[in-house]
């Protein structure tokens, strides 16, 4: 069973930070510049958490992973990057 999850990311180092953003955007919907909404199954989860833990310096770096309610409504205002077709598929899921 898939669980929809927003990662957010503050990486210090910019070397890191792209190896990151470039990693999460096979992984999820990239909502804003360390933001990305991902579907994963409990297996997915752990192989994006072991992937991201090889990827940053955990003593300079912060990765949080939040699991959202299965029937969360996303509203978005303002500028901001357009959401693929996929991705508006992903927020319209929830």
């Amino acid at each position: 069973m898939e669980t929809t999850y927003l990662v957010c990311y503050d990486i210090a180092d910019e070397r890191r930070l792209q190896k990151v953003c470039n990693f999460m955007k096979g992984i999820g919907v990239h909502l804003q510049y360390s933001v990305f909404l991902c579907r994963l199954t409990w297996r997915e989860l752990g192989g994006l958490k072991e992937a991201l833990e090889q990827l940053i310096e955990p003593s300079e770096d912060d990765v949080r992973i939040y699991p959202l309610p299965s029937r969360s409504l996303i509203f978005a205002l303002g500028r901001g990057p357009e959401v693929a077709d996929e991705g508006r598929a992903l927020v319209e899921a929830i």
